[in-house]
């Protein structure tokens, strides 16, 4: 019998409460084709330090990331993090490489792919896009959702949608928190293997967003990057967020480092 990577318990390192999977985008890769293949239901959160943040003031939204089988080192924190803590393997799995990169192994495996998320225009660059550097890819539905809440009738209609559709991966670009809440209240309503949420992703490809410099991502300041082409919208997040969770992070060294003596 082969045994596959869900087999095996992913390994994770907790942050801040935060459970944060102690992979990279090979294993990534290798988690999504298991799910797929073994028609397993899930959901992936991916998780940068703004996710960890708002998972420490808000413990619902910890049980919904908690509860994900997979949280992806989504920014370069995390990974420094994990690796300090002995997962030497440990590396970004950033939400726009983890689409393209299923986008483009799946092509020879035949899996569908369904987006869910964005505005009409962006998704309709993004499959453009996706279409032209992945000619053989099977995108069988897409759909933005409205800027409100959906109405019963509504959320019936976008079930019965994907339902027909049947695809292997559903990809949600809602932004977080609200694509985790989602998936985790869509899981046992399709029978998807597997949803991931990927935030910004859909507008970053399509090129609706500019996407910082692969070295920029590298060295940790993508942050610097995107607050300065949204500083209004992104600031708090930004200067506050990162400021109080490095503070935390110092906070819990010294209590644990103490109480163990």
């Amino acid at each position: 019998m082969t045994t596959t990577l869900l087999d095996k318990k992913i390994p994770h390192v907790d942050i801040l409460g935060v459970n944060v999977s102690a992979i990279n985008l090979d294993m990534a890769e290798g988690i999504v084709d298991d799910f797929v293949t073994h028609r397993k239901q899930g959901y992936v959160c991916v998780c940068p330090v703004s996710t960890i943040m708002e998972c420490v003031k808000f413990k619902a939204y910890r049980e919904v990331v908690n509860g994900a089988d997979v949280v992806t080192p989504d920014g370069m924190p995390t990974v420094w993090i994990g690796r300090a803590r002995g997962f030497k393997d440990m590396d970004r799995v950033y939400g726009p490489d983890l689409m393209q990169r299923i986008c483009q192994t799946s092509q020879s495996k035949g899996y569908k792919h369904y987006f869910y998320g964005a505005s009409s225009e962006a998704l309709k660059a993004l499959t453009q896009r996706l279409n032209r550097d992945y000619p053989h890819l099977q995108v069988c539905g897409q759909y933005s959702p409205p800027f409100r809440a959906l109405s019963a009738d509504e959320k019936n209609e976008i079930i019965d949608e994907i339902k027909r559709a049947e695809p292997d991966i559903l990809w949600v670009g809602l932004g977080s928190p609200k694509q985790d809440f989602w998936m985790r209240e869509h899981r046992s309503l399709l029978d998807v293997p597997l949803m991931i949420g990927v935030g910004a992703a859909f507008d970053f490809l399509s090129g609706n967003k500019p996407q910082a410099p692969k070295w920029v991502q590298r060295s940790g300041l993508e942050w610097l990057f995107r607050l300065c082409c949204e500083p209004r919208r992104l600031w708090r997040r930004y200067l506050l967020g990162n400021t109080v969770f490095v503070y935390l992070l110092i906070k819990e060294y010294i209590q644990n480092h103490f109480s163990s003596k």
